[in-house]
């Protein structure tokens, strides 16, 4: 899983039906200790060499599940990749069913690790249409926080982007990734959420790209966001 061949639980199963060679022996423990380097490793008689790697941002559509396979049936967000031959991919953080935008992800398990630690990842930008026009106290109250089921939720940055006569866009900016986080938090204030969009990670943006599509990110932008 860290040359980017594939998943951790996959690369786990190879291991324990005995279809991967260290060093010429097959080993069926996944949590035997090897140079992830320097090893030399075959699944099923080839050599398992480090895959190119990916980094990548798609701009997620509702509707579409953030996960390789659901049990459910329902369509994932690897439908936007049909067809494009990049092998194993991984999503960078999630976004759920319901929300659109902005979803980094690679197959460089180190470089997503970096970007997802709560303590060191870069912050986060969702613009969020609710069902009313917050007032400054509901602003202040988004910032300071609400605790729920034991946990403190609350937005690092929250302002009114623009407002209709009953909905109202806002902008919020969290710096870490609790499941779920905003839409509890507003629930939490009795507002609820008609449309959530990641606009940005950090410095990137999600721009113009059409909603479904993906692109390369630049080793710029690969760089700023680790």
């Amino acid at each position: 899983s860290k040359r980017g061949l594939c998943s951790r639980s996959e690369a786990e199963r190879l291991v324990r039906e005995g279809r991967v060679r260290l060093d010429g022996r097959v080993v069926r423990d996944p949590q035997h200790p090897t140079d992830a380097v320097q090893a030399a490793i075959q699944i099923d008689g080839f050599e398992a060499a480090a895959a190119q790697r990916h980094y990548l941002l798609l701009n997620k559509p509702r509707g579409l599940v953030t996960t390789l396979r659901d049990e459910q049936g329902r369509d994932t967000v690897y439908r936007c990749f049909d067809g494009a031959g990049l092998g194993f991919i991984a999503p960078v953080g999630r976004l759920d069913k319901a929300s659109e935008g902005l979803l980094l992800f690679s197959n460089d398990p180190q470089w997503a690790a970096r970007i997802t630690d709560p303590s060191t990842g870069p912050d986060k930008t969702y613009h969020v249409q609710v069902d009313c026009i917050p007032d400054d106290a509901a602003l202040r109250a988004m910032r300071a926080g609400v605790e729920c089921d034991g946990v403190l939720l609350a937005a690092k940055s929250a302002s009114l982007l623009r407002a209709g006569d009953k909905h109202a866009w806002l902008e919020i900016g969290l710096d870490e990734g609790r499941n779920r986080q905003i839409r509890r938090l507003l629930v939490a204030l009795d507002i609820r959420v008609l449309r959530l969009v990641r606009v940005a990670i950090g410095t990137l943006q999600l721009g113009e790209l059409p909603k479904g599509r993906w692109r390369a990110l630049t080793a710029e932008e690969t760089e700023s966001l680790s």
